[in-house]
């Protein structure tokens, strides 16, 4: 006899859309069924961002239990494969309990493929990487993403210019197998059949996203990010370094101009932050488009309060789940 597909919670939305909110109201002390969170996100794994990460605080995590924060040094590469390995780790775990696997992030890389399962494009190839690399030192993420675009329009259209290891990757599976990295993709008829997924998806409207945005951002200012930043940039870490290339800790730092390659912590703190608003905002129209090419997602409009949020997702979940999981 097959064993019966795990349920895993899968909820996902844009940055600012009040995931960790909702989640702690729909899993409180009152609730009916338990569950643990297994983070989706691609820089909450790194140690010590903390407040440009919007990273749940260990009160939070205290009250609803968190796995994949704070497991890789911000030297340390971590990719969709990582992921999808440990997230089946902790699920299992989790069910094993007698608790609810929740999945939840906005990385919908990592996302769609713990649903789809991993493509089956070739394993990285050290010689070609280092050559990428020489290349992107020597002539610029702007040379790369045209040899891309040239060849598999597909990948160098979800691909921001700022992601290197994605860009990198997708130009060595190119040299190595002559494919272009999109042809590689799991068709959605191959959904992993090892979890039977509950996906919903939270929806704002888009100016609602943008105004929660240039105010999580203010918060994240007034709560001490440059601090965390600077302290980083004091232990040599640098945005040649995979986790400070992202979005809250790029912008602080500037290329020396007389010195290739070394960076400079920014004085503009304003400009700074100006720029981090920016960017985050053009992240979160990234992530509305990418989530639209996940199957099988219920949409859920949030609602007024992330009470009222919860209360919608918990009736899908009743509906779904049947008492499992259930105090």
């Amino acid at each position: 006899m097959e064993a019966e597909p795990l349920p895993v919670l899968v909820l996902f939305g844009p940055t600012a859309s009040g995931k960790t909110g909702i989640l702690l109201e729909l899993f409180n002390s009152s609730s009916k069924i338990q569950a643990e969170v297994v983070s989706a996100d691609s820089m909450q794994v790194y140690r010590g961002m903390d407040i440009g990460t919007a990273k749940p605080s260990a009160e939070e995590r205290g009250r609803l239990p968190h796995h994949l924060i704070d497991i890789r040094d911000i030297s340390e590469q971590f990719n969709a494969g990582d992921f999808v390995r440990l997230a089946d780790t902790a699920c299992l775990e989790i069910s094993s309990r007698g608790k609810l696997p929740v999945v939840s992030g906005g990385t919908g890389f990592y996302l769609k493929n713990f649903i789809m399962g991993l493509s089956s494009a070739p394993p990285s190839d050290l010689k070609i990487r280092t050559q990428l690399k020489q290349k992107l030192s020597e002539k610029g993420a702007a040379v790369l993403m045209e040899e891309l675009a040239a060849f598999d329009t597909v990948s160098a259209q979800r691909i921001h210019i700022n992601d290197e290891y994605r860009l990198l990757r997708a130009l060595e599976v190119q040299r190595t197998s002559g494919r272009p990295l999109s042809s590689f993709e799991t068709p959605v008829s191959e959904k992993r059949g090892n979890f039977f997924f509950i996906i919903i998806g939270l929806s704002r409207p888009r100016e609602e996203i943008y105004r929660r945005i240039n105010s999580r951002c203010a918060q994240m200012f007034q709560g001490g990010l440059a601090a965390e930043v600077q302290s980083l940039y004091d232990k040599g870490y640098t945005p040649n370094d995979p986790g400070l290339r992202a979005i809250g800790y790029r912008e602080f730092f500037v290329s020396a101009a007389d010195e290739p390659g070394k960076w400079l912590f920014s004085q503009d703190i304003d400009g700074v932050q100006a720029l981090v608003a920016q960017n985050s905002r053009r992240y979160a129209k990234r992530q509305i488009t990418f989530f639209k090419n996940i199957p099988d997602v219920k949409w859920i409009e949030a609602g007024r309060s992330d009470a009222e949020t919860a209360a919608l997702i918990m009736k899908e979940l009743n509906n779904l789940l049947h008492g499992r999981f259930q105090t």
